[in-house]
């Protein structure tokens, strides 16, 4: 459970109400002379002597000074508690903040990125706990079924290699979605730009998605429309396949049992437009921009009869890195039953991919 933010005590500010430092400071060392003179002007008055009236003038200026100027640096002393914190892992002590200055302005940018170092860490800690579970599964069957074949339990039949096979192909896909994660990450990703046939290329997709529906035991067709058949779009071929089978993939888990599922290729203005529809559940408006948030394993808008088993949550998230690497866009567009995913790339790729 995420502990609650913890606030700082709050002090008198009294020069807040001021938008520079510089301001603050001229204040500050006026408001400590004047209160120097006004007690050499009373100790004078009152006949106290010099040895006895500049000590006090001095203090005096020394106190007004202390208080105007716990008031300034307070938020650097916050900063300071609340780095040394965020350095043991606590992310929840908050910055008052209520001066409008540069140390202001300051102390907004310590909170935003402490905000942004939080949800980093809480990212990190996810996608460990996320890994360690999925990697789990496949080398706990893969281990059981080698011991069994290794102490004679079990022959090396077509069904137990077949089941192994499964399993292998499990780790594989994650290390891929853990590789193009870091790709996406470290943003090092060139594109390799061919012609190729629309339609072609949905055909191969198709294909692809087939042996993934058939080896899920889900019975679905694939109905594939170009207009124009002789469409043709430059692409990287190899990173576009990777987003038409993470959307297909999602779309075959999604839809119902015998459900259709239409892949449609266009050329709209600029843009050769791939739409994926499938008959499911649909996706609820407010959460269209979810979906493709990291580690959301299909469980937003869709119920959990149909959400997908065995995946790393992101699918979507690297299928939407995918299309903005050819400067286009995923996105969900309202349909009337079911979902579709939108795919835009520019009929004219990008001079710099």
């Amino acid at each position: 459970m995420a502990k609650p933010a913890r606030s700082l005590p709050q002090v008198v500010r009294p020069l807040d109400a001021f938008g520079s430092i510089k301001i603050k400071i001229g204040l500050l060392v006026t408001g400590a002379v004047m209160a120097a003179v006004l007690m050499t002007w009373v100790g004078l008055g009152y006949e106290m002597g010099p040895t006895r009236t500049m000590p006090l003038a001095v203090a005096t200026g020394l106190v007004v000074t202390q208080i105007l100027a716990h008031g300034m640096t307070s938020p650097l002393r916050q900063m300071t508690e609340a780095a040394r914190a965020m350095a043991k892992g606590d992310y929840t002590t908050k910055v008052s903040i209520t001066s409008r200055d540069e140390v202001g302005e300051l102390a907004r940018a310590f909170t935003l990125m402490a905000q942004d170092l939080a949800q980093a860490d809480a990212l990190r800690r996810e996608m460990i706990a996320n890994v360690s579970h999925e990697l789990r599964t496949p080398v706990a069957a893969l281990q059981a079924e080698l011991e069994n074949m290794v102490d004679g339990v079990t022959d090396p039949n077509h069904e137990t290699l077949d089941l192994l096979l499964t399993q292998t192909k499990r780790l594989g896909r994650l290390v891929t979605d853990m590789l193009d994660l870091s790709r996406l990450d470290a943003d090092v990703v060139e594109l390799n730009l061919t012609e190729t046939e629309a339609e072609s290329f949905l055909d191969d997709a198709v294909a692809a998605a087939r042996l993934v529906a058939s080896s899920a035991g889900k019975r679905v067709a694939f109905v594939v429309d170009c207009q124009p058949r002789t469409l043709r779009m430059t692409v990287d071929v190899e990173r576009l396949h990777q987003v038409a089978a993470n959307l297909l993939s999602n779309a075959i888990h999604h839809s119902p049992e015998g459900g259709i599922i239409t892949i449609s290729a266009a050329l709209v203005g600029r843009w050769i437009q791939l739409d994926f529809k499938d008959q499911g559940p649909g996706i609820p408006p407010e959460e269209r921009e979810r979906i493709f948030e990291r580690f959301e394993r299909g469980k937003i808008g869709r119920s959990a009869a149909t959400a997908p088993t065995g995946g790393t949550g992101l699918g979507l998230a690297i299928a939407r890195w995918a299309v903005r690497l050819h400067a286009g866009s995923l996105t969900v567009v309202e349909s009337g039953s079911g979902a579709i995913l939108r795919v835009r790339v520019p009929k004219t790729p990008p001079l710099r991919a």
